[in-house]
């Protein structure tokens, strides 16, 4: 999801110049990558109140603001420091807006809506639940997609974390280990505890509707 580094260090290149151009080209390639990040982690208690595009634009303005000083000291990829500085917006929005809500009430709606699934989070639901990894009807798709955001919903925030990195931002082991602030093996074992997690609530629901 998030644009072709290459590209991207040509861009930083570009923008350590000077020219505000370039700049702005270079925050704009990656709005829509920051949209996801924000749009994928916001609950409905902020959706009623908030645009993602209101909390994407504050990232933004931050990143052009700061920009100077990252490309002085770029101590991780220009993606991470963004998606990071998006996180702690949504966190700020979340607090604004949801000081006497309570996370059962969020329950009435998934953090993530079924159009964030690609075909390769469907093939990763499809095998944990021990099906075909590709569900070749619409109704196998729809309910793959349901369950599959069910099990999301139970797992704890450290778990569901590293799943929407993993699946949903194409975050490679390295990059997660990197956001996280762990090691590549301690991101891998998060990641396979989080996967393990899934298929036992899959599996386990899968048994009971049998």
């Amino acid at each position: 999801m998030w644009p072709e580094v290459d590209k991207t260090e040509q861009m930083l290149a570009d923008a350590r110049g000077g020219g505000a151009d370039a700049v702005n080209r270079l925050l704009e390639r990656h709005r829509e990558a920051v949209r996801r990040v924000i749009e994928l982690r916001m609950d409905r208690q902020l959706r009623r109140r908030v645009d993602a595009s209101d909390i994407v634009q504050e990232v933004l303005v931050e990143a052009h603001r700061r920009l100077a000083d990252y490309l002085k000291n770029p101590v991780m990829p220009f993606h991470l420091w963004l998606r990071q500085m998006a996180q702690d917006r949504l966190i700020d929005a979340h607090r604004r807006h949801r000081v006497a809500a309570r996370r059962s009430l969020d329950r009435e709606q998934p953090l993530v809506s079924p159009a964030a699934l690609d075909h390769s989070t469907l093939d990763l639901a499809a095998e944990l639940c021990d099906r075909e990894r590709t569900p070749a009807s619409a109704a196998m798709r729809n309910e793959l997609q349901e369950r599959f955001l069910a099990a999301l919903e139970e797992l704890d925030q450290q778990d569901r974390e590293v799943v929407l990195m993993r699946h949903f931002e194409k975050l490679s082991n390295s990059e997660v280990a990197a956001a996280l602030d762990l090691t590549p093996p301690a991101a891998s074992m998060r990641y396979l505890r989080a996967v393990r997690k899934l298929r036992t609530i899959l599996v386990g629901d899968n048994s009971q509707s049998q």
